[in-house]
């Protein structure tokens, strides 16, 4: 699976969570300034040849939608970030984010919670 360009990722956003759209429905999602029409249908033709999105055809118009599940994708792009940003490990990435973050009480009582996830994965 490929690993997609911001725009490409947020187009996509949209259509994961829109189920499906036509451009403009896309571009009305998009925050201010609105890109021009063609910028929009050339990425979104982009990623239809990468394999994450499909149309159906109306005439001259096509309504998009994904073909790449969200949480395939995320699984892709979490396990390329870890690969590139935090040597392929994964207590590289829980270190990371107990030492160089400010976690709130709640993110501590979450680790917690990983912390006895992982004992019981263990038994």
């Amino acid at each position: 699976m490929e690993t997609l360009t911001r725009k490409e990722e947020e187009i996509m956003q949209i259509l994961w969570d829109s189920k499906e759209a036509f451009v403009k429905d896309i571009i009305e999602k998009l925050p201010e300034p609105k890109p021009p029409y063609n910028t929009i249908s050339s990425v979104v033709r982009i990623l239809e040849k990468k394999g994450f999105v499909g149309h159906k055809a109306f005439g001259k118009t096509h309504l998009y939608f994904p073909v790449i599940e969200k949480k395939a994708y995320r699984k892709h792009a979490f396990k390329n970030l870890i690969k590139s940003y935090f040597e392929g490990s994964y207590k590289n990435v829980i270190s990371y984010l107990v030492k160089d973050e400010e976690l709130s009480e709640k993110d501590l009582l979450e680790l917690n919670e990983l912390k006895e996830l992982l004992k019981s994965k263990e038994k």
